[in-house]
């Protein structure tokens, strides 16, 4: 059996760190030509290279995920370095906690349009190629275990990752006659720059309340995130798949 991925080209956002750098990576060993997407413009390059390293063709994009121009920009980039998208990862996040008391609009914003908007605007543009081109296509959304249990001081962040559920349901009712197939994963508490902000007692605590007994590691989360893009999960779609090490069962 050959690589899972190849001949394939994955447009993977929030790829200069944690789980997406851990995804663009995997797919690269898998044979896939990876678009690396981040805001963070030198994150993004040195993730690029790291697909390069592994033999697969790069391309590193910086941009906005919540800006509508900057993703049809970063698409249109993607079009002419690698050529067409059969793979996206919606993945570009960040935190901004606290009680709904304490909220700010603004974070309330800033957290909604990165995460759920910027899931919305990535699809849009990418779906309409796969839908255009007629080969299919996959789209591996990420949400957190937190849509479905509703973190403390998480109103922003579960509201937007339960968002993406209902989002990844709609895109997979709405494309499969195209043959592109929507699904989510809900992980855990992953060990990323992202979680690691937490500090040492909260992540600890966390580790103790999971059936297996640890936290996560991001290359946990990109096999499944392989598994959903590639021909192993051909008829599955619409599905959200926790990656929790067994939490909140």
């Amino acid at each position: 059996m050959g690589p899972m991925l190849a001949g394939r080209v994955a447009f993977v956002t929030g790829a200069g760190s944690g789980i997406g750098r851990s995804t663009a990576i995997r797919y690269a060993e898998e044979g896939a030509d990876v678009a690396v997407l981040d805001v963070n413009g030198a994150a993004a390059a040195d993730t690029a290279a790291a697909v390069e390293a592994l033999g697969r063709s790069a391309v590193a994009l910086r941009a906005d995920v919540s800006r509508a121009a900057e993703v049809e920009g970063a698409v249109r980039q993607t079009l002419a370095a690698l050529g067409p998208v059969d793979i996206l990862v919606n993945n570009a996040g960040l935190l901004r906690d606290a009680t709904i008391r304490n909220l700010s609009e603004a974070d309330w914003d800033l957290v909604l349009d990165v995460h759920l908007k910027g899931t919305f605007l990535c699809t849009k543009a990418v779906a309409a190629g796969m839908r255009e081109r007629g080969r299919g296509g996959a789209i591996v959304n990420i949400s957190s275990i937190s849509a479905k249990i509703g973190n403390f001081g998480q109103a922003n962040y579960a509201s937007a990752k339960a968002g993406i559920v209902a989002l990844t349901k709609v895109t997979a009712r709405e494309y499969a006659k195209y043959g592109v197939r929507a699904n989510a994963i809900q992980p855990g508490m992953i060990e990323t720059p992202m979680t690691r902000a937490l500090g040492e007692e909260r992540l600890a605590r966390n580790a103790a309340e999971t059936p297996l007994g640890r936290l996560g590691r991001p290359e946990e989360v990109a096999a499944v995130a392989l598994f959903l893009a590639s021909d192993l999960s051909s008829f599955v779609t619409g599905a959200v798949i926790e990656v929790t090490g067994g939490r909140y069962l």
